[in-house]
């Protein structure tokens, strides 16, 4: 049988996704694919979600007379998609996020980009309140199509442990 399915019964298979805590192992680091090309529409949708109004993302005409001369993707979208990218590998089994550090945007995205993530697990240790979790960090490194890294920052999550919580459902 491969890995990330369970046979629930005989001939019948559910796919798994995530880790549990005793999963994650300090030095690991997990490629999170696919990658995700990112539109113009990605990212129109998302400045208007967000009411964020600036135009440098949507005004054509005043991003030609900024330094890039082209719409810059908005900043949040790539966190945010570096996020959901890395769900099915690190959070699947999480009971929350507890927060985001040191958050850096290191070069600019521009429709028709695509970005690629992968994340290092930089620390994990056992819950003190909650012993059926534990808390792992991870380093998340965003890259585009050519490599260059275009954002990085740290998560720590409250991860179920193996035999706890919905996910065994």
């Amino acid at each position: 049988m491969r890995e990330g399915v369970i046979e629930v019964s005989p001939g019948r298979f559910r796919e798994t996704f995530g880790r549990y805590y005793e999963d994650f192992v300090v030095g690991h680091i997990y490629e999170h694919r696919p990658g995700r090309t990112i539109t113009d529409t990605d990212n129109v949708w998302f400045t208007l979600l967000t009411m964020n109004t600036h135009p440098a993302h949507f005004d054509y005409e005043f991003a030609k007379k900024t330094e890039f001369e082209k719409p810059l993707i908005c900043s949040p979208l790539t966190v945010a998609l570096m996020v959901g990218m890395s769900v099915s590998d690190l959070s699947q089994k999480a009971v929350a996020n507890l927060g985001w550090d040191n958050i850096k945007m290191t070069h600019p995205m521009f429709p028709g980009d695509t970005l690629y993530a992968e994340s290092e697990v930089i620390e994990k240790r056992e819950s003190s309140s909650r012993p059926e979790q534990g808390i792992v960090t991870v380093k998340t490194i965003g890259k585009n199509q050519h490599g260059t890294v275009v954002c990085t920052f740290n998560r720590t999550m409250l991860i179920w442990k193996r035999g706890f919580g919905p996910a065994d459902d």
